[in-house]
């Protein structure tokens, strides 16, 4: 017994020396420690068989082992970071999973931005930015709209000074690239503008795209065409449209563009003014005035331009039919998109 007890002395320290993590720490535990089948255990059951005047003595050298293997044991379970079975309610568990950690998500605005200049630069348009704060002449006079012109009414501007403001529309941009560049010209200009009005579907700060093209021969066909285009591929379906006439200073002819309600499918709704039609952006062809302040000759060149709210198309696209949700910071609200 006595050689048995030196030999499993032997075969603990090495098994303890090559444990590297708590399954197979708790593994050694069981094998050599364990109350039931453990090997240390089932040697000292066996002393009883022991002649009694060897008893004493080996007893003693069986505890010796036992204690030295268990200090060890404990040891090696310190250095680990490893818990018994019977660990308190502070014991680690590394086969629960993880605690999930939220991520931050691009506003659902954000989204139907990207997507719509995607969409357009893969019909051949350029993206450029300008400035939220503008000045008049951009904003108003380089567009056909003049000091004292009604159509300023219409705008609700906030006014830094007398002549500088925060641009209502991203329109001034159509000035400022054509005064830069010759045609042919092919735009879309994003951004944030601002106006005096507030209800479920306007915000005193909003997000317009601007569109224009610039070249020879263009025609209210090809604006037509580019719209419906567009149109098709943001719904991800073919809406009717339809074009109604409308008045804009800086183009001429003008039209509204309509579809089909997307949220009652034309039956009529509280979004739709119970038409069945939706007005989704503001075109034309580009007024001969506008051309001649930028130094083109209209005889020679012609043009469109189109501009698009953007969160009127997020409102149409998810079906949301008040845009003061996009501005709440609702995170049960945003992160559906």
């Amino acid at each position: 017994m006595e050689n048995e007890l030196l030999r499993l002395k032997q075969e603990a320290g090495e098994a303890l020396e090559n444990v590297k993590d708590a399954a197979a720490l708790e593994a050694f535990r069981i094998q050599f420690l364990g109350r039931k089948g453990g090997l240390l255990t089932g040697v000292m059951r066996q002393l009883k068989s022991v002649a009694a005047e060897e008893r004493p003595r080996l007893g003693q050298l069986a505890n010796d082992i036992k204690q030295a293997v268990e200090q060890r044991f404990e040891e090696i379970k310190a250095q680990l970071g490893a818990s018994s079975p019977k660990a308190g309610s502070g014991a680690t568990d590394y086969s629960l999973p993880g605690r999930f950690l939220p991520f931050g998500k691009l506003h659902p605005v954000t989204q139907v931005m990207e997507e719509i200049c995607s969409i357009f630069e893969g019909l051949g348009f350029a993206v450029a930015e300008g400035p939220d704060v503008e000045t008049d002449y951009y904003n108003f006079e380089a567009l056909n709209i003049p000091p004292h012109h009604p159509a300023r009414d219409m705008h609700d501007t906030f006014y830094v000074t007398d002549s500088i403001l925060l641009r209502t529309h991203t329109s001034p941009m159509q000035a400022r690239i054509m005064e830069k560049h010759d045609p042919p010209l092919r735009y879309i200009a994003p951004g944030k503008v601002y106006r005096c009005d507030s209800d479920i579907t306007h915000t005193p700060m909003f997000h317009q795209v601007e569109g224009f093209l610039v070249d020879k021969d263009v025609s209210f066909a090809d604006l037509k065409g580019v719209l419906t285009s567009f149109t098709h591929k943001m719904f991800e379906r073919e809406l009717a449209l339809r074009f109604r006439p409308s008045f804009f200073p800086f183009t001429e002819p003008s039209a509204e563009v309509d579809i089909a309600c997307v949220i009652c499918g034309g039956s009529g709704c509280r979004v739709c003014k119970r038409t069945g039609w939706l007005e989704i952006l503001g075109s034309g062809l580009i007024d001969p005035e506008v051309l001649k302040m930028v130094g083109y000759d209209p005889d020679v060149y012609s043009g469109f331009a189109f501009g698009l709210g953007v969160e009127r198309i997020a409102m149409l696209k998810y079906g949301i039919d008040d845009i003061r949700l996009y501005y709440e910071n609702d995170l049960r609200f945003l992160s559906q998109f």
